[in-house]
């Protein structure tokens, strides 16, 4: 894989700084005075719980990547506390005096930005997912760069109201150098001007990705109300003081006939890249709910 330094970050929660070798280069951190520590990283992991070791074929690499500002590390610590690996959520920047778990360095906490990869990891429904959060600053793009190398998928932030931007280009011809699938999230859905179907158009006219919504907002800016699920024909709606609870419930009616058309679109997109859903297309045969699942998004 890699060599690792660990580190553990003020919130107490363990993270994972990469670094390199000094035979390879010098990177944006070595100008900063730091200085690597190697130690042995393990390509199997063990459950916290009862100390087994997890089988490789359930342990995954994720990175996080997008345009500055985009909402990286946020998403990284909402991803940490909806599984129960930290117990409180923090911002960037340290305002509450604290900092995002993934920014461990106190600069990045004053500037609020990501200088160096920083990795944990979590459990999700009997797999190991380790995480990578990379940088968005282009003065640091090597850090992306290595951590691509590792990965097993990606996931392309995106702002709703700047879209595809500069670094957003740089960072989707990294992904496909290193041929990492990737996921694309629309962040900031309740800020102004946010628009995720201009943003969808982007990706494919900009990145000439086969791109169609998997979920489709309930509302936008002031009015975010919740997602609706393409995949399983639901709303989602997230109850409680920092939306822990999950509520499912009918399509509302006004949005009934958008589900519809973006569905089939989604079904269309699909098609596209699996044989098996291809000739059901083909022959007209709507898939079942599974079958996407299995051959297509999921």
């Amino acid at each position: 894989m890699r060599l690792l330094r660990s580190i553990w970050s003020g919130a107490g929660q363990h993270v994972v700084r990469c670094t390199r070798l000094q035979s390879i280069g010098v990177t944006n951190s070595y100008r900063m005075g730091q200085l690597p520590r190697v130690c042995q990283y393990s390509t199997t992991s063990t459950n916290g719980e009862d100390g087994e070791l997890t089988p490789v074929e359930r342990i995954r690499n994720i990175g996080i990547s997008a345009h500055i500002d985009s909402g990286k590390t946020t998403l990284t610590e909402r991803i940490l506390f909806y599984t129960g690996k930290i117990k409180a959520m923090h911002e960037v920047k340290g305002k509450d005096n604290v900092g995002a778990t993934m920014d461990s360095m106190e600069l990045e906490r004053q500037r609020g930005i990501t200088i160096q990869s920083a990795a944990t990891y979590l459990s999700w429904k009997d797999t190991n997912i380790n995480i990578i959060d990379t940088p968005g600053h282009v003065d640091f793009t090597i850090e992306v760069e290595r951590a691509l190398r590792v990965l097993d998928g990606a996931v392309l932030v995106l702002c709703a109201v700047g879209g595809v931007q500069s670094q957003t280009f740089t960072v989707n011809r990294q992904m496909q150098r290193y041929r990492v699938p990737c996921l694309a999230f629309i962040n900031k859905l309740d800020r102004g001007n946010a628009n995720p179907t201009r943003v969808m158009n982007q990706l494919r006219a900009k990145l000439k990705h086969n791109a169609a919504f998997v979920q489709i907002p309930i509302g936008l800016e002031k009015e975010t109300k919740g997602l609706i699920d393409l995949i399983e024909k639901r709303a989602v709606y997230f109850d409680g003081d920092y939306g822990e609870t999950v509520r499912y419930d009918t399509i509302p009616d006004h949005l009934q006939e958008e589900v519809d058309s973006r569905r089939k679109e989604l079904i269309e997109c699909v098609s596209n890249a699996d044989d098996e859903l291809g000739e059901l297309f083909l022959e007209e045969v709507e898939p079942t709910t599974e079958q996407l699942k299995v051959h297509g998004v999921l």
